[in-house]
């Protein structure tokens, strides 16, 4: 989907749901008289209602495109979970935040009146009453549609103070009342003015440039998303609360802040200028362009794990400029650069380690084989049977002064041997043979 595709559309009611199509699309099934009572006497909760008493109408919006239908849920289902059974999310469990797609809310119906002389009673709208309604809140309808924001190429949702303020109206006037007799009464539809208590974000930030952070220019989609979703334990959450706790601001109680994405989305659009913000790493590493230009600009002889911060920087700016290039604006490319540089950097690490415990390994080895050769060397020595120290020392593959040495030190050895031990020991020899 494009910004295009994700364009305003205009408030109607869909075809199935005049009366010029029949209301073919329209099946609404409401419980008979009999099935919807109220027994306030009645001992058990589960006992005072009649079981149709649940069943429900709504009216449905889809924010993106201005779309407006009705329906009713199965009165003979289980209550437990109406939400499973709507078109859309009811406006009261979203918050003020983002729209989940595709963007459909639901505004449900209150059938419910209550007279001193006639008690509770029950009206259920037809399909004629309920094209009415329909038709009545379309003019707010479409102020939701051209004012709710839509961000980024696939034209996320995000409610505006506007737009909160439309589907206000929108709830207003699919809020009946009943006269005593039990007629029907529809209030007036209304535009209310946004009150001041709503402000959008973006206002705030025009009028507190100081707080603003220049690290959104180019931030990335995600960086941004993670700023607009701040959420402390206590006071004001959003861009607000994230750009007051980090300059020790407080704001005052009682607003309600709107368009948080959006502003920031908006904010570093106009960093951007004409450029359209792209992700550096998506760009290098997926076109054809941003490959060409890795390979262009790849430093000679080193990879990225031997680069310093200083030529970091240079190839940030040499990248920056190949996509200014093609109209567009790198988001995270410093932080996508370090992030390349500490894998390759972690890669060594992982080598080094590696090599370490070969090292270990080997010299734990030839710890072994050098102490048996040695004692080889030892026995040889101990038979003197005429060879040379320098034959002894080419078996060994060591030099001929360490064998030299070496029977230096067992001639002495033997001339400080106590009789008593040299006669034990000639005597174990002559064993021995």
């Amino acid at each position: 989907m494009t910004a295009a595709d994700s364009a305003p559309g205009t408030a109607r009611v869909l075809t199935g749901y005049r009366p010029e199509d029949g209301f073919m699309a329209a099946e609404l099934d409401p419980p008979p008289a009999e099935y919807v009572w109220h027994d306030e006497n009645a001992e058990q909760q589960d006992q005072r209602y009649g079981p149709g008493a649940g069943y429900q109408q709504w009216l449905a919006v889809d924010a993106r495109d201005g779309a407006v239908w009705f329906g009713d849920t199965d009165w003979r289902v289980p209550q437990e979970s109406p939400g499973s059974r709507l078109p859309g999310i009811p406006r009261r469990a979203l918050g003020d935040g983002a729209v989940p797609d595709p963007g459909i809310m639901v505004q449900l119906l209150g059938h419910l009146s209550h007279d001193e002389q006639r008690g509770c009673t029950w009206h259920f709208f037809d399909a004629e009453e309920l094209h009415a309604l329909a038709v009545r809140v379309l003019p707010a309808v479409q102020r939701l549609v051209d004012s709710i924001h839509r961000i980024g190429p696939e034209g996320e949702l995000e409610w505006s103070a506007e737009a909160a303020t439309a589907w206000d109206d929108i709830e207003q006037a699919a809020t009946p009342a009943f006269t005593p007799s039990g007629e029907l009464l529809w209030p007036r539809p209304r535009t209310t003015p946004v009150p001041a208590w709503r402000i959008e974000v973006g206002a705030f930030l025009a009028a507190n440039p100081e707080l603003c952070d220049p690290s959104w220019d180019l931030a990335t989609d995600a960086e941004l998303d993670t700023c607009a979703d701040y959420s402390p334990q206590h006071g004001y959450g959003g861009v607000p609360g994230r750009i007051c706790r980090d300059a020790d601001r407080q704001i005052e109680d009682g607003f309600t802040f709107y368009g948080h994405r959006a502003a920031l989305y908006a904010y570093r659009a106009r960093a951007c200028g004409d450029r359209t913000p792209t992700d550096a790493g998506v760009w290098l590493e997926t076109t054809e362009a941003g490959r060409d230009t890795w390979e262009a600009a790849k430093p000679l002889g080193a990879t990225l794990a031997d680069v310093p911060d200083c030529v970091l920087a240079s190839l940030a700016e040499t990248f920056q400029n190949a996509a200014h290039e093609h109209g567009l604006a790198l988001t995270g490319l410093t932080a996508h650069l370090r992030r390349l540089r500490g894998a390759e950097r972690s890669a060594v690490d992982r080598q080094l380690v590696h090599e370490g415990e070969e090292v270990e390994r080997l010299e734990n080895m030839l710890k072994d084989f050098r102490a048996a050769r040695n004692r080889t060397v030892t026995r040889i020595l101990a038979w003197s049977d005429g060879r040379g120290d320098a034959e002894i020392a080419r078996l060994a593959s060591m030099p001929d002064a360490y064998v030299s040495d070496w029977r230096a030190r067992l001639t002495d050895e033997r001339t400080t041997t106590p009789p008593a031990r040299e006669a034990r020991t000639a005597s174990g020899n002559a064993r021995g043979c």
